[in-house]
Protein backbone atom coordinates (compact mmCIF):
# COMPACT_ATOMS: atom_id res chain seq x y z
CA UNK A 1 0.00 0.00 0.00
CA UNK A 2 1.38 3.23 -0.75
CA UNK A 3 0.90 6.71 1.15
CA UNK A 4 -0.30 7.98 -1.98
CA UNK A 5 -3.86 9.55 -2.38
CA UNK A 6 -6.13 7.57 -4.47
CA UNK A 7 -7.62 9.01 -7.83
CA UNK A 8 -11.00 7.04 -7.43
CA UNK A 9 -12.74 7.10 -4.06
CA UNK A 10 -16.02 6.11 -2.81
CA UNK A 11 -17.05 9.69 -3.52
CA UNK A 12 -17.12 8.99 -7.39
CA UNK A 13 -19.81 6.20 -6.49
CA UNK A 14 -21.66 8.31 -4.66
CA UNK A 15 -22.16 10.95 -6.92
CA UNK A 16 -22.98 8.53 -9.93
CA UNK A 17 -26.03 7.08 -7.61
CA UNK A 18 -27.10 10.21 -6.59
CA UNK A 19 -27.26 11.37 -10.46
CA UNK A 20 -28.39 8.00 -11.48
CA UNK A 21 -31.97 8.89 -8.69
CA UNK A 22 -31.63 12.67 -10.24
CA UNK A 23 -30.91 12.50 -13.99
CA UNK A 24 -31.96 15.84 -15.26
CA UNK A 25 -29.66 18.81 -16.20
CA UNK A 26 -31.12 21.21 -13.44
CA UNK A 27 -29.42 18.66 -10.47
CA UNK A 28 -26.58 18.39 -12.62
CA UNK A 29 -26.41 22.17 -13.32
CA UNK A 30 -26.68 22.65 -9.07
CA UNK A 31 -23.93 19.94 -8.53
CA UNK A 32 -21.38 20.28 -11.84
CA UNK A 33 -18.51 21.64 -9.43
CA UNK A 34 -19.15 18.54 -7.38
CA UNK A 35 -18.85 16.57 -10.35
CA UNK A 36 -15.79 17.93 -11.68
CA UNK A 37 -14.08 17.44 -8.07
CA UNK A 38 -14.67 13.88 -7.47
CA UNK A 39 -15.05 12.47 -10.95
CA UNK A 40 -13.43 14.41 -14.04
CA UNK A 41 -10.15 16.18 -12.20
CA UNK A 42 -9.19 12.59 -10.63
CA UNK A 43 -9.78 10.45 -13.87
CA UNK A 44 -7.54 13.42 -15.43
CA UNK A 45 -4.71 13.00 -13.05
CA UNK A 46 -5.79 8.50 -13.45
CA UNK A 47 -5.04 9.27 -16.81
CA UNK A 48 -1.97 11.63 -16.63
CA UNK A 49 -0.03 8.58 -14.28
CA UNK A 50 -1.44 6.24 -16.72
CA UNK A 51 0.77 7.48 -19.59
CA UNK A 52 4.52 6.61 -18.73
CA UNK A 53 3.45 2.76 -17.43
CA UNK A 54 0.95 2.52 -21.11
CA UNK A 55 3.90 3.65 -22.76
CA UNK A 56 5.98 1.06 -21.63
CA UNK A 57 3.57 -2.13 -23.01
CA UNK A 58 3.20 -0.15 -26.10
CA UNK A 59 4.02 3.66 -27.62
CA UNK A 60 1.03 3.79 -29.65
CA UNK A 61 -1.67 3.71 -26.65
CA UNK A 62 -3.03 7.11 -26.12
CA UNK A 63 -3.60 8.89 -22.44
CA UNK A 64 -5.13 11.91 -23.34
CA UNK A 65 -6.10 14.08 -20.07
CA UNK A 66 -8.11 16.51 -22.35
CA UNK A 67 -11.39 17.74 -20.56
CA UNK A 68 -13.44 17.18 -23.69
CA UNK A 69 -12.62 14.64 -26.65
CA UNK A 70 -9.71 12.98 -24.68
CA UNK A 71 -9.25 9.41 -22.50
CA UNK A 72 -12.17 10.43 -20.47
CA UNK A 73 -15.54 9.50 -21.74
CA UNK A 74 -18.04 12.50 -22.09
CA UNK A 75 -21.03 12.16 -19.04
CA UNK A 76 -23.67 13.56 -21.29
CA UNK A 77 -25.31 10.95 -23.49
CA UNK A 78 -26.24 10.65 -26.93
CA UNK A 79 -29.76 10.46 -26.79
CA UNK A 80 -30.37 10.98 -30.82
CA UNK A 81 -31.64 7.98 -31.58
CA UNK A 82 -33.06 6.39 -27.58
CA UNK A 83 -36.33 6.25 -26.15
CA UNK A 84 -34.39 6.97 -23.44
CA UNK A 85 -33.77 10.84 -22.43
CA UNK A 86 -31.83 10.73 -20.00
CA UNK A 87 -29.09 13.59 -20.52
CA UNK A 88 -26.46 12.35 -17.91
CA UNK A 89 -24.59 8.94 -18.43
CA UNK A 90 -24.73 7.55 -14.74
CA UNK A 91 -21.17 5.47 -14.63
CA UNK A 92 -17.54 7.21 -15.64
CA UNK A 93 -15.38 5.40 -18.57
CA UNK A 94 -12.06 6.06 -19.65
CA UNK A 95 -10.76 4.14 -22.90
CA UNK A 96 -7.14 4.35 -23.97
CA UNK A 97 -7.26 3.80 -27.44
CA UNK A 98 -4.78 3.19 -30.05
CA UNK A 99 -3.23 6.29 -31.74
CA UNK A 100 -4.85 5.37 -35.33
CA UNK A 101 -8.08 5.17 -33.57
CA UNK A 102 -10.58 8.22 -33.70
CA UNK A 103 -13.47 6.69 -31.42
CA UNK A 104 -14.28 4.01 -29.03
CA UNK A 105 -14.57 1.55 -31.63
CA UNK A 106 -10.93 1.50 -32.09
CA UNK A 107 -8.66 -1.17 -30.88
CA UNK A 108 -7.80 -0.09 -26.62
CA UNK A 109 -8.31 -0.88 -23.12
CA UNK A 110 -11.08 0.64 -20.83
CA UNK A 111 -12.22 0.99 -16.93
CA UNK A 112 -15.75 1.62 -16.30
CA UNK A 113 -16.68 2.95 -13.00
CA UNK A 114 -20.23 2.16 -12.14
CA UNK A 115 -21.46 1.11 -8.66
CA UNK A 116 -21.84 -2.74 -8.33
CA UNK A 117 -19.97 -2.81 -12.18
CA UNK A 118 -16.59 -2.09 -12.17
CA UNK A 119 -14.24 -3.83 -14.99
CA UNK A 120 -11.70 -3.30 -16.91
CA UNK A 121 -11.88 -4.28 -20.87
CA UNK A 122 -9.41 -4.90 -23.32
CA UNK A 123 -9.91 -5.04 -27.50
CA UNK A 124 -12.46 -4.12 -29.83
CA UNK A 125 -15.84 -2.93 -29.87
CA UNK A 126 -18.04 -3.05 -32.28
CA UNK A 127 -14.92 -2.41 -34.46
CA UNK A 128 -16.06 -1.09 -38.32
CA UNK A 129 -17.00 -3.64 -40.63
CA UNK A 130 -13.62 -3.80 -42.76
CA UNK A 131 -11.67 -4.25 -39.38
CA UNK A 132 -14.21 -6.85 -38.48
CA UNK A 133 -13.35 -9.00 -41.32
CA UNK A 134 -9.35 -8.38 -41.24
CA UNK A 135 -10.17 -9.70 -37.52
CA UNK A 136 -11.38 -12.96 -39.28
CA UNK A 137 -9.65 -13.06 -41.60
CA UNK A 138 -6.36 -13.17 -38.93
CA UNK A 139 -7.97 -15.66 -37.07
CA UNK A 140 -8.56 -18.24 -40.18
CA UNK A 141 -5.10 -17.41 -41.33
CA UNK A 142 -3.33 -18.17 -38.53
CA UNK A 143 -5.92 -20.15 -35.08
CA UNK A 144 -2.50 -21.06 -33.47
CA UNK A 145 -1.69 -17.56 -32.96
CA UNK A 146 -5.14 -16.53 -32.24
CA UNK A 147 -5.90 -19.12 -29.53
CA UNK A 148 -2.27 -18.23 -28.30
CA UNK A 149 -3.31 -14.72 -27.51
CA UNK A 150 -7.47 -15.69 -26.76
CA UNK A 151 -5.75 -17.84 -24.03
CA UNK A 152 -3.30 -15.67 -22.62
CA UNK A 153 -5.69 -13.47 -21.86
CA UNK A 154 -8.49 -16.08 -20.22
CA UNK A 155 -5.55 -17.25 -18.00
CA UNK A 156 -5.23 -13.72 -16.60
CA UNK A 157 -8.64 -13.64 -15.43
CA UNK A 158 -10.47 -11.87 -18.48
CA UNK A 159 -13.34 -13.07 -20.34
CA UNK A 160 -14.78 -12.76 -23.18
CA UNK A 161 -18.00 -10.47 -23.59
CA UNK A 162 -20.21 -8.60 -26.11
CA UNK A 163 -22.11 -9.54 -29.36
CA UNK A 164 -22.19 -12.71 -31.85
CA UNK A 165 -23.87 -13.70 -34.94
CA UNK A 166 -26.34 -16.91 -34.56
CA UNK A 167 -24.95 -17.97 -37.90
CA UNK A 168 -21.92 -18.30 -39.44
CA UNK A 169 -20.36 -15.00 -41.19
CA UNK A 170 -20.77 -15.03 -44.70
CA UNK A 171 -17.39 -16.63 -46.54
CA UNK A 172 -16.04 -18.42 -43.17
CA UNK A 173 -16.28 -21.90 -43.13
CA UNK A 174 -18.59 -22.90 -40.79
CA UNK A 175 -17.10 -25.86 -39.62
CA UNK A 176 -13.86 -23.86 -38.53
CA UNK A 177 -12.25 -24.74 -35.31
CA UNK A 178 -12.82 -21.63 -33.77
CA UNK A 179 -15.94 -20.72 -35.54
CA UNK A 180 -17.22 -19.17 -32.04
CA UNK A 181 -14.86 -16.53 -32.66
CA UNK A 182 -15.43 -16.05 -35.97
CA UNK A 183 -18.88 -14.98 -35.90
CA UNK A 184 -17.95 -12.69 -33.34
CA UNK A 185 -19.12 -8.59 -32.87
CA UNK A 186 -17.24 -7.41 -30.39
CA UNK A 187 -13.28 -8.65 -29.73
CA UNK A 188 -13.27 -7.63 -26.04
CA UNK A 189 -11.90 -9.27 -23.15
CA UNK A 190 -13.65 -8.37 -19.79
CA UNK A 191 -12.15 -8.74 -16.10
CA UNK A 192 -14.72 -7.97 -13.59
CA UNK A 193 -13.29 -5.98 -10.27
CA UNK A 194 -14.87 -5.19 -7.13
CA UNK A 195 -15.87 -1.58 -6.18
CA UNK A 196 -12.93 -1.63 -3.26
CA UNK A 197 -10.30 -2.44 -5.69
CA UNK A 198 -10.31 0.82 -7.52
CA UNK A 199 -10.35 2.74 -4.26
CA UNK A 200 -6.53 1.33 -3.79
CA UNK A 201 -3.36 4.30 -3.81
CA UNK A 202 -1.91 1.56 -6.26
CA UNK A 203 -5.02 1.24 -8.68
CA UNK A 204 -2.44 2.68 -11.16
CA UNK A 205 -0.06 0.33 -11.01
CA UNK A 206 -2.84 -2.63 -10.68
CA UNK A 207 -4.64 -1.10 -14.29
CA UNK A 208 -1.18 -0.89 -15.84
CA UNK A 209 -0.53 -4.58 -14.82
CA UNK A 210 -4.09 -5.72 -16.31
CA UNK A 211 -3.08 -3.92 -19.56
CA UNK A 212 0.09 -5.49 -19.68
CA UNK A 213 -2.00 -8.84 -18.94
CA UNK A 214 -3.96 -8.35 -21.99
CA UNK A 215 -1.35 -6.91 -24.31
CA UNK A 216 -1.43 -10.50 -26.10
CA UNK A 217 -4.96 -9.98 -27.70
CA UNK A 218 -4.06 -6.37 -28.43
CA UNK A 219 -1.13 -7.66 -30.15
CA UNK A 220 -3.13 -9.60 -32.24
CA UNK A 221 -5.86 -7.23 -33.50
CA UNK A 222 -3.89 -4.29 -33.96
CA UNK A 223 -1.39 -6.51 -36.39
CA UNK A 224 -5.08 -7.98 -37.71
CA UNK A 225 -6.32 -4.50 -38.51
CA UNK A 226 -2.82 -3.32 -40.29
CA UNK A 227 -1.72 -0.98 -37.26
CA UNK A 228 1.37 -0.94 -35.20
CA UNK A 229 1.73 -2.17 -31.76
Amino acid sequence: MSDRQSHITPDLFAFMTELAENNDREWFKAHQSRYEEVVREPLRAFIRDLESPLESISPHVVADDRKSGGSLFRIHRDTRFSKDKSPYKTFAGVQFRHEAGKDAHAPGYYLHLDPGNVFVGAGCWRPARESLESIRDAITEDPDRWVEARDAVADAGFAFEGDSLKRPPRGYPPDHPQIDDLKRKDFIAVRHLSDEVVFDPDFVTAFAGMCSDAAPLMRFLTSAIGVRW
